[in-house]
């Protein structure tokens, strides 16, 4: 099994990686560099949450023969026969290889490796492709500009951070300027501006996802935040139609403005192309009027206004997409909320959706997801399922806040995490250690990610899931993972004492640390940043507690869900209301839908048996000897047949209410689809008919 656990967890983090990346970015839209960009942090990220617990353990064991050979006489010190037969020896040293040992030399290289791939990956490449995937230039070497250009005074400011601490270790008479503590510098700036972005997420997760659990379970509770969110979204949605109705207003002049024949109508169709394609069918190319732009004296946008109004296309559309595809979701959700509210006082305890899903479910799901099954989870399981994993996951959390508070005590221990590392290592329990130590990084990777998933920074900032996250923010999220992950490591290998600057042992380090360096070049970071900063958790998790950033943010404007606030009221009603037109829109489509299919099956046979009857008995010689006529005279009645044939439809089904809330609607509610106003300007069935089929 030597390599065989490390082999089996690099596969698994990569389709984990690979599935989540799907869910919130676009494989078929974005630029496949983006992808793989932020594949490939993801990857490494999760990829060090995943190992470093199979470096602790075969850490441990190393440890642990290091000690017996230096206590077992000289004459028995067959070393590798001793665990080659995994029996214990006689100085009380218990030592036998764990399932998942990684043998020496190969963890520092793939540290090593994982580690400044990733580095290079948050501080170079991903700021250049961020800036690069933003620009609105036409060309390749126009979009490299503007991204060296953006990214000058970014570079230029971690030069000037290194520059304060290659001074600083230049002017210390006791240091002397190395390879190795040149390493080490730029190793504690990076992992100092992770720490500290890392405790206010940390602060912020610890306390809101128990909670979120907790109030998952009220009744009612997830629908009044649908509604709101609901408001809130309408408004946004709103927004974003307005803003792309002002630039392809922009476009549309443009494209007016500079013809076919114009040197920068390749810019222009390029900008067309990335607009909606109603847009385009409206504009298109004003190919008739030929106008040579050197005979008058016009004024022509220029290339730089055309690249800012590239860019402004670009996030418009981008921007309205989402909202349209995030509004779809949420009303699906709202429409499941109130089904699972009407059906907690169901006496047959069966689960009745209002709308059934457009998609057909797997048979393997509807066997054994079935209404009965769905209606005790959804009514009373799951809220008894979210209390208990509120309350498991406040635990985690008390233990994590009192492990940041004392994790530096090592005489005696108190750090909890450390007390349950070191009972395991007394026993040599590798199992016990791997899923202690995977349980504790992946609680603390969870608070910190999950934090990076929620936050929004406006609009320039979003990770939206169901393919909707532009690349900016994909190729965003993939730096924050970058500088938080090695920081977030660090702390929990303090947190159980496993490195040796905390627990001031002169024992073996994990492979890990060891590629960090001594952080002794810098001892105002080691012995006081990185110990007494972590406790500023506490702070934190009392503010998340008492919502104090929510209140900051309503009082400034930006509308929180809060329960004991009048706007907060104001908005669930509103998106109440929201919710209730979008399902009677709904149930009126799927009315009128259930209409016509029974109007088919009731009357479509009978007319096509008359048909095919009239046929078989026309005679072909007539057929073809009145086929001039036919010609003539068929036309001639086809409107006044055609009503006709609507009259009486008309008396056998009742004719379907108006949607006055559409976006068009006719006065004949028996008119097909295909003849009504598109948004091209024409009639569909105008477009079809010659202009003298009616002669």
């Amino acid at each position: 099994m030597s390599g065989a656990a490390l082999g089996l967890e690099i596969v698994f983090v990569f389709f984990l990686a690979l599935f989540l990346l799907h869910r919130y970015g676009d494989f078929k839209k974005q630029h496949r560099l983006v992808i793989v960009g932020t594949l490939l942090a993801w990857y490494l990220c999760f990829l060090i949450v995943f190992i470093l617990p199979l470096d602790v353990s075969t850490t441990i064991y190393n440890r642990c023969k290091h000690a017996a050979a230096n206590s077992s006489p000289p004459e028995s010190s067959n070393v590798t026969g001793l665990y080659a037969t995994a029996k214990p020896v006689p100085s009380q040293h218990p030592c036998f290889k764990p399932w998942s040992y990684i043998p020496d030399g190969i963890m520092p290289i793939f540290w090593r490796v994982v580690y400044w791939t990733s580095q290079f990956l948050t501080w170079i490449l991903l700021p250049f492709m961020q800036s690069y995937a933003r620009s609105g230039g036409f060309s390749i070497t126009g979009k490299i500009k503007t991204a060296l250009i953006e990214n000058a005074i970014y570079y230029g400011t971690y030069l000037l951070i290194f520059g304060a601490f290659l001074i600083y270790v230049a002017v210390n008479p006791h240091l002397h300027l190395e390879w190795n503590q040149l390493q080490t510098i730029g190793i504690a700036a990076a992992n100092t501006w992770g720490l500290f972005l890392l405790v206010l997420l940390l602060g912020y997760g610890l306390v809101e996802i128990p909670r979120s659990y907790w109030n998952g379970a009220k009744r009612g509770y997830l629908l009044m935040k649908t509604y709101f969110k609901a408001a809130k979204l309408m408004t946004e949605k709103a927004d974003a139609e307005e803003n792309l109705e002002d630039v392809m207003e922009e476009v549309r002049k443009v494209n007016e403005s500079i013809k076919y024949n114009h040197p920068l109508r390749k810019c222009v169709d390029t900008i067309l192309k990335k607009c909606p394609t109603v847009y385009q069918e409206k504009m298109g190319r004003n190919m008739d009027d030929y106008e040579d732009f050197d005979e008058k004296h016009n004024t022509y946008p220029t290339e730089k206004s055309l690249v800012k109004l590239h860019k402004q296309v670009i996030y418009s559309v981008q921007r309205h997409r989402r909202t349209q595809v995030q509004w779809q979701i949420l009303l699906e959700q709202a429409f499941y909320l109130e089904d699972v509210a009407k059906n907690e006082t169901s006496v047959t305890r069966q689960f009745v959706h209002t709308f059934q899903s457009p998609e057909p479910e797997n048979r393997f799901i509807q066997y054994f997801y079935n209404p009965t099954f769905e209606w005790y989870w959804e009514c009373l399981l799951r809220p008894w399922f979210y209390r208990i994993l509120a309350v498991v996951l406040s635990i985690f959390s008390v233990i994590v806040v009192w492990s940041e508070c004392t994790f530096f005590s090592t005489t005696p221990v108190l750090s909890l995490f450390a007390v349950f590392i070191q009972l395991a290592e007394k026993t040599y329990n590798y199992i016990y250690i791997e899923i202690a130590c995977f349980l504790s990084i992946f609680f603390l990777s969870i608070c910190v990610y999950s934090t990076v998933f929620r936050i929004r920074v406006f609009n320039y900032y979003y990770l939206a899931s169901h393919h909707q996250t532009d690349a900016y923010s994909l190729l965003f999220s993939g730096m924050l993972f970058c500088r938080l992950t090695p920081p977030l490591c660090l702390n929990f290998l303090g947190l159980t004492h496993m490195d040796s600057s905390i627990s001031h042992q002169n024992t073996q380090p994990t492979a890990y640390t060891s590629i960090m360096g001594s952080m002794k070049v810098l001892s105002f970071i080691a012995d006081g940043f990185y110990i007494y900063y972590p406790m500023l958790v506490v702070i934190l998790c009392i503010a998340t507690y008492f919502s104090l950033g929510t209140r900051c943010l309503n009082l400034l404007g930006f509308q929180q869900f809060m329960g004991d606030n009048d706007m907060t009221s104001d908005l669930v009603d509103e998106g109440k209301e929201l919710i209730r037109r979008e399902k009677r829109k709904r149930q009126r489509q799927e009315e009128g839908e259930n209409r016509r299919r029974e109007w088919k099956e009731r009357y479509g046979h009978n007319r096509e048996d008359s048909t095919r009857n009239r046929n078989v008995h026309t005679d072909p010689k007539e057929l073809n000897f009145s086929d001039i006529n036919t010609n003539r005279s068929v036309s001639k009645y086809t409107r006044a047949n055609n009503r006709t044939e609507r009259d009486r439809i008309e008396l056998l089904q009742d004719a379907e209410p108006l949607d006055f809330n559409a976006e068009t609607f006719t006065d004949d509610p028996l008119e097909p689809e295909s003849r009504r106003y598109q948004p091209g300007g024409r009639y569909l069935s105008m477009s079809n008919v010659g202009i003298f089929d009616d002669v």
